[in-house]
C-alpha cells in the first residue's frame, strides 16, 4: 500500500467517523427531548399562572435591558417590558453609552427625570452618569440608567448592581416578551426544593415578519425574507430540541443572553457578566455552574420550551456574519476559561460531557468540516479522492440534516403550533431543504472567520443594525 493511500484512508476514515458520532449524538438529543416537552406539557396544563402573577410568594425580579443605539424600536420593547403582569417587578433599561437617540426618546415618551438614586458597587463598571425614573405613577416600576460605554457585560453588571429583587431577568431590549413569560420563567425557582435553580432559560422565536401593538406581539407571521427565515428554523432545532435534552441531563452550558433569568446571590458570588469575553452569557452559566460543583451544592439550570420572547433576527448576511463570528468567538473564550473541566470527573456530568460535547461538537465542528472539505480539494487535485466514498458521505450528512430539521418543525407543530397556516409550514420545510446549501456554508465559513479574527485578537461586538418591528396600527371604532 503506498503512502498515498494511507494518507486518504487515515482522512476518510476520521471523517466518517466523526461524522457518525456527531449524527448519533443528533439523534439522541433529538429523542431524549420529546419526554422532556411531554412532561413539560402536561405539568404545565394544571398551572394557574393568574394565581402566581398576583401572589405575593412569587419570586421578585429586576429584567435587566441593555441598550446601545437601540432608538429604532427602544420605546416599543420598553413599552413591552411594563406591559408585563407581574407583582413584584421593576425593569431597569441600561443606556451603554448610546451615540443615537435612544436615552432623549426614553426621556420624553416616558417622562424620566434624574434621580440621587444609590448605586451598591458590587461589581466594578463604568462610570454612571445619572438614574432616571418617571414623573408618572403609571411608569413607576421603570429605571432608566444612562452610564459610559463600557459593552454589555459592564451594562449588565450596572444593572446588577442597582437592582433590588432577588432574581434577575437579562434580556436584550430589541426583545418582545409574551404577556406570561416571567411566570413561566420564574415558576422552576419555586418548585425546585431539593436543588437550588440557579438559572433557567425560555425559547427565543423570530420576530421579523410579526405584527407588534403597544409593545405586545399581536399576529405571528413566517419571515418572508430568506435570512430570518431559516433562523426562525434554526432556533426551532435549537431551542425545542437541543437545549431540551441537555435541561433534562442537567448539562445545559448556555442561557441564551437574549432572554434568561439568574439567582442574583449566585451572579454576585461569581463576580457578576466578564468583560473579557464577547460570549458573556454562556461564560457566565459555566462559572455559576463551576462555582456550584465547586462546593458541592446540589444545583440545576432548566430550560423552559414555551415560546417566551420574540427578537428582531439579523436580514443581511453581513449583519448574521458579524452575529455568528462573535458566537464563535464567544464559545472558544469561554472554553478556555474554564479548560480545568475538560474530562474532570470532579465536575461530574459538567466536565465529562457537557465540556467535552461543546468542544469537540461546537468548536470544532466547523473547523473540521472546512479543513476537510480544503482536503478533500487537494486530493482532488492529485487524483486521490474516492469520489463515491465522497458523495456517499456529502449525501448522508445532507440528508440527515433535512430530516433533523423535519422532525424540529415537526415537534413544533405538534406542541406550540406558533405558525398556523399550512403555507408557512410548507415553507418551513422547504427552507429545511435549501438550507444544507444556502445558510449552512456561511455559517460555517463565518465561525473560521471567528476563528481567524481570535488568533488575531480582535474582540471587537462587531454593530448590529436594526430595522425595527412591523408595528400595527389600531383601528379606530
Amino acid at each position: 500500500m503506498s503512502w498515498q493511500s494511507i494518507i486518504v484512508d487515515t482522512f476518510t476514515n476520521i471523517i466518517l467517523v466523526y461524522s457518525l458520532l456527531l449524527l448519533s449524538l443528533y439523534i439522541f438529543i433529538g429523542l431524549y427531548s420529546i419526554g422532556e416537552v411531554k412532561k413539560h406539557l402536561l405539568k404545565n396544563s394544571f398551572t394557574d399562572y393568574r394565581a402566581l402573577a398576583s401572589s405575593s410568594l412569587a419570586p421578585s425580579i429586576s429584567i435587566l435591558a441593555p441598550a446601545y443605539n437601540e432608538g429604532a424600536n427602544i420605546i416599543e420593547n420598553v413599552r413591552s417590558l411594563l406591559s408585563i403582569y407581574y407583582n413584584n417587578l421593576e425593569v431597569i433599561i441600561i443606556n451603554d453609552g448610546s451615540k443615537d437617540d435612544s436615552l432623549e426618546k426614553l426621556i420624553n415618551a416616558y417622562s424620566l427625570y434624574k434621580t440621587d438614586h444609590f448605586v451598591n458597587q458590587q461589581i466594578q463598571t463604568k462610570a454612571v452618569r445619572g438614574v432616571y425614573k418617571s414623573s408618572k405613577k403609571v411608569y413607576r416600576k421603570l429605571i432608566v440608567v444612562d452610564k459610559e460605554n463600557g459593552g454589555k457585560a459592564d451594562a449588565l453588571n450596572v444593572g446588577i448592581n442597582i437592582s433590588q429583587k432577588d432574581y434577575i431577568v437579562c434580556i436584550d431590549v430589541d426583545c418582545i416578551l409574551e404577556q406570561d413569560a416571567l411566570l413561566k420563567l420564574a415558576k422552576p425557582f419555586l418548585e425546585s426544593t431539593s436543588h437550588r435553580i440557579i438559572a433557567t432559560g425560555g425559547v427565543i422565536r423570530i420576530a421579523n415578519g410579526c405584527k407588534i401593538e403597544d409593545g405586545r406581539l399581536v399576529q405571528v407571521n413566517l419571515p418572508n425574507e430568506f435570512l430570518p427565515r431559516v433562523q426562525t428554523l434554526e432556533y426551532i432545532r435549537a431551542f425545542l430540541l437541543g437545549r431540551m435534552a441537555w435541561s433534562r441531563l442537567n448539562g445545559l452550558l448556555l442561557i441564551s443572553g437574549a432572554f434568561g433569568a439568574f439567582d442574583r446571590d449566585i451572579v454576585v458570588k461569581c463576580g457578576g457578566y466578564n468583560h473579557n469575553t464577547v460570549g458573556e452569557d454562556m461564560e457566565l452559566v459555566v462559572r455559576m455552574r463551576r462555582y456550584m460543583e465547586e462546593l458541592n451544592l446540589p444545583y440545576k439550570v432548566k430550560f423552559i420550551p414555551d415560546p417566551l420572547c420574540w427578537t428582531e433576527a439579523p436580514a443581511t448576511f453581513k449583519i448574521l456574519g458579524r452575529q455568528r463570528n462573535r458566537w464563535t468567538r464567544g464559545t472558544i473564550e469561554t472554553l478556555q476559561m474554564h479548560k480545568v473541566m475538560f474530562f474532570n470527573p470532579k465536575y461530574g456530568l459538567l466536565g465529562m460531557l457537557s465540556y467535552p460535547y461543546w468542544f469537540f461538537f461546537e468548536f470544532l465542528a466547523p473547523i473540521i468540516e472546512f479543513v476537510g472539505m480544503m482536503c478533500f480539494l487537494i486530493l482532488a487535485l492529485f487524483g486521490l479522492t474516492y469520489w463515491r466514498f465522497f458523495f456517499g458521505l456529502l449525501g448522508m450528512v445532507f440528508s440527515f440534516g433535512i430530516m433533523y430539521s423535519s422532525f424540529a418543525i415537526l415537534m413544533e407543530v405538534l406542541t406550540y403550533n406558533q405558525y398556523k397556516r399550512k403555507k408557512d409550514i410548507l415553507r418551513l420545510f422547504l427552507t429545511a431543504l435549501l438550507e444544507p446549501f444556502l445558510f449552512h456554508p456561511f455559517g460555517v465559513w463565518s465561525a473560521i472567520k471567528g476563528n481567524i479574527d481570535l488568533l488575531r485578537k480582535k474582540n471587537s461586538w462587531g454593530e448590529m443594525t436594526r430595522q425595527g418591528f412591523t408595528v400595527a396600527k389600531k383601528s379606530k371604532t
